[in-house]
């Protein structure tokens, strides 16, 4: 199954995520099929940007988002 989830990245108590579309038995960190985003919560408010677009489309494709990814783009209007 595709999912668009979060994968990790920055340093040790620095996190930065890469919001990205992936098969679900790749390593969260793992390969990875499209990056359409990223999350930053060590910013005050913390920094979400993400291609709506692409969102959509893998959506309507079948790719079921991880719950922390539905509500980042909840609170972002993307998705309702």
């Amino acid at each position: 199954m595709v999912k668009i989830r979060l994968r990790r990245m920055g340093a040790k108590r620095a996190p930065f995520y890469r919001i990205v579309v992936a098969d679900s038995r790749y390593p969260r960190d793992g390969r990875f099929i499209e990056e359409i985003g990223y999350y930053n919560p060590m910013t005050e408010p913390s920094e979400v940007r993400v291609d709506a677009e692409k969102v959509k489309q893998w959506i309507a494709n079948g790719a079921q988002p991880t719950d922390t990814v539905k509500a980042l783009l909840k609170k972002n209007g993307v998705i309702e």
